[in-house]
């Protein structure tokens, strides 16, 4: 079989996955719309008007793409290793925690170098959490999937240590929170909405993370650290230097996240920052199957579901953590048509 074919049939293979995930979603959605005894037509009206279906929506769209996609590049680059991070959400918080640290301590006095040290804390605060999991990885050989999720519970009861003690914001009339931000350490926003840098910088570390994986020496040491362990040891490949390397940067990606969100969306830290966008971001690197180049169309589609839901409150009176719900019907959707099976010979084609 020649090489363009192979492509043609993968190709063919992953359109029939998503339009075989589409109809099940859709099917799933009306199931669930009918349990709550209301008409699906207006509710999946209401999806689309609040997600894409205006300038503001697609704004709001787009301010919610930020996270979810910087944190599906927390989980998707251990993935490319055969790891299964679901540590985006702490290491999301972790990079707040540390973005707002620098910002506190160095008040506006930087001027324009603000934004990059505030982005570069995160950024270490973010990889420094991830590092823990590996260690625990590397050096107890604790599943990575167990030790994320057991550390996301960590730092937001830190943020609420700190915004009702040593940092709070005396003059706040008891509101935990820091001060606010100074104007050096918050991101520009445009065309009069609240769409800033965040997707734009989460397009371009996926264009890194792509050249780091494509066909270089990198990326043929993660292949064969992934797929064949042994003959990468005997080759001279380290899979622990790797893996504190790949979970640090994914983790790297999650804490910039974390800064982005609490410069230009919150202002300051408070509790509740980038909730629920690290296992937005799961979702989003779970569908794209380890396809880096497939995390921006699917981040697109899972953060209109978040933008749709003040919509689904506003107009169909219905609570935004419905949203959750259709993130989970997607998810289930996914997983089935990821593993359907031919009813000849029983091989699995997802």
């Amino acid at each position: 079989m020649s090489v363009p074919h192979e492509r043609r049939a993968t190709l063919r293979s992953a359109l029939v996955r998503c339009a075989l995930a589409a109809a099940i979603f859709a099917g799933l959605s009306l199931v669930f719309f009918l349990a709550l005894g209301r008409d699906p037509v207006p509710l999946f009206v209401a999806l689309w008007d609040g997600s894409f279906g205006s300038g503001f929506a697609l704004s709001e769209t787009l301010v919610k793409l930020s996270p979810v996609l910087l944190c599906a590049l927390a989980t998707a680059l251990p993935a490319r290793l055969g790891l299964v991070s679901v540590g985006a959400e702490g290491q999301l918080v972790a990079g707040s925690i540390a973005g707002t640290a620098c910002v506190l301590a160095t008040g506006d006095r930087a001027g324009a170098v603000t934004l990059p040290l505030m982005l570069l804390a995160g950024a270490f605060g973010g990889a420094a959490y991830a590092a823990l999991a590996a260690l625990l990885r590397v050096g107890w050989r604790v599943n990575e999937t167990i030790s994320t999720l057991l550390l996301d519970y960590l730092p937001p009861l830190l943020v609420e240590f700190l915004v009702y003690g040593p940092w709070k914001n005396p003059d706040s009339l008891g509101w935990p929170a820091t001060v606010s931000f100074p104007d050096a350490a918050r991101f520009d926003t445009y065309f009069d909405t609240r769409v800033h840098a965040g997707p734009a910088i989460g397009v371009l570390l996926i264009l890194l993370a792509l050249l780091l994986t494509a066909r270089t020496r990198s990326g043929l040491a993660l292949g064969l650290l992934r797929d064949s362990p042994l003959l990468a040891e005997r080759a001279g490949l380290s899979f622990g230097t790797w893996v504190f390397v790949m979970m640090a940067l994914g983790g790297a990606a999650a804490g910039i996240a974390g800064s982005v969100e609490v410069s230009v969306i919150e202002g300051r830290l408070q509790p509740g920052i980038g909730a629920g966008a690290g296992y937005s971001g799961f979702l989003v690197a779970f569908l794209a199957r380890g396809h880096l180049g497939r995390l921006l169309p699917l981040g697109l589609l899972v953060a209109g579901l978040a933008a749709a839901g003040d919509n689904l409150q506003l107009s169909a009176d219905l609570p935004s953590a419905v949203v959750y719900v259709l993130q989970g019907l997607l998810f289930i959707a996914a997983l089935i048509a990821s593993h359907r099976r031919t009813t000849s010979s029983g091989t699995e084609l997802g």
